[in-house]
């Protein structure tokens, strides 16, 4: 077996955001003679050397494929963009490993559709991506980039459902050449990220754009985070969004994405009446709906034209919020016991329209092998055929 390097293995844990006694117990190694912890000292010391099997352990629970562990010596970090949040130490420190390991799958998905378009001369560079500043103001830019897609908000609040609406705003930006993908975890729900460490990531690359929205987080919400990278890319500024309120381009965005939903003359339509936090709540909860937005984003948008206070606006903002998870673990509890949706189903809703006709074509064509098409659709080679099949 070849020899690892140690320092492969520190680097691989520290990446994944676990300490030494964390990596013991998630690889069930140590006894009464020698701790969990004093093995993983050795291990990354160069004293003793990791079986094979224990490295197919810590390449699950690191999550890194087996062969970086071979690796000569540890890569140099990943380029993610800008991080664009402002968070609490302990949600930073949260964050690292799975957010790392979510944004290097992007950039993975997303380097092997550049390729491929590249390999079908379907390569095209759009204008679009960088061709805005935050000097051209607010406005100006929410303007632009209605045009842009073709967006219309009448529309977009004819339909029933807010995922109906986040569908029709999602096709309208996928047409444009950019993919959107709902993807909040590395493949399971074990390795969910929360929506308060990371909302959405936008990749702005002039060949194949992408825009991540943490499917984590509330339906109400994907339309707001969508426009939100959408605002990213128009600038031409890759990177991570999420946390609490910022400012710079983060503010710029939200103003931007808000600005599309809920047009400035409406949001004098919203009565303010005095009352306690709960009737605030109920009020802005029926102005949203109508209007297939979140809560949240209404209560931002009155703060921010002066109608509630900074304290207000948190307030209600945090009370959404645990609405929400209230309705998140009643309806789980309501589906216990079913099947639930079909996975396919789901995959497809996923990966999106704009992915999936990529990669059926070329798959077809045979630019694309089933295991690269797998790899983009984050399913297994042999399941491509069902999950295009029924797409």
């Amino acid at each position: 077996m070849p020899h690892v390097n140690p320092e492969i293995l520190r680097w691989a844990r520290e990446t994944a955001n676990l300490s030494m006694e964390e990596a013991a117990r998630a690889l069930s190694i140590g006894g009464v003679r020698t701790s969990g912890e004093d093995l993983i000292r050795r291990y990354e010391d160069g004293t003793a050397e990791p079986s094979r099997p224990l490295l197919l352990k810590m390449a699950k629970a690191y999550r890194r494929p087996l062969l970086a562990f071979y690796l000569a010596e540890p890569p140099k970090r990943g380029e993610r963009g800008e991080d664009f949040r402002s968070l609490p130490g302990e949600r930073l420190a949260e964050s690292r490993g799975q957010l790392d390991a979510l944004v290097r799958d992007v950039y993975v998905r997303q380097r092997l559709i550049k390729t491929t378009l590249e390999e079908a001369d379907e390569a095209t560079r759009h204008r679009f991506v960088g061709c805005v500043r935050q000097a051209q103001g607010i406005e100006e830019v929410c303007g632009l980039i209605r045009s842009g897609i073709g967006f219309d908000l009448a529309e977009f609040r004819r339909h029933r459902r807010v995922e109906d609406a986040f569908g029709y705003l999602r096709g309208k930006i996928e047409q444009t050449g950019i993919f959107v993908l709902l993807i909040g975890n590395l493949g399971s729900h074990h390795s969910n990220v929360s929506p308060e460490v990371f909302r959405g990531f936008a990749l702005a690359d002039e060949i194949a754009p992408f825009i991540v929205i943490n499917d984590q987080d509330a339906k109400p919400a994907w339309s707001f985070t969508v426009l939100h990278e959408l605002v990213h890319i128009w600038l031409g500024k890759t990177g991570v969004s999420g946390g609490e309120i910022e400012q710079g381009v983060e503010r710029f965005c939200n103003d931007v994405a808000s600005r599309i939903l809920l047009p400035a003359n409406e949001l004098g339509e919203f009565p303010i009446r005095d009352g306690d936090t709960e009737r605030l709540v109920l009020d802005i909860g029926e102005f949203s709906r109508t209007r297939k937005i979140s809560g949240a984003m209404v209560a931002y948008r009155l703060y921010q034209a002066g109608a509630i206070s900074k304290v207000k606006w948190q307030t209600v903002t945090q009370r959404f919020r645990e609405l929400w998870l209230h309705e998140k673990v009643t309806a789980r509890r309501a589906g216990e016991g079913t099947s639930g949706p079909d996975y396919f189903v789901v995959r497809r809703h996923r990966m999106g329209n704009a992915l999936l006709d990529v990669v059926r074509r070329n798959l077809s064509e045979g630019i694309l092998t089933p295991t690269k098409a797998g790899k983009v659709l984050g399913v297994r080679p042999h399941n491509v055929t069902t999950l295009l099949g029924g797409a």
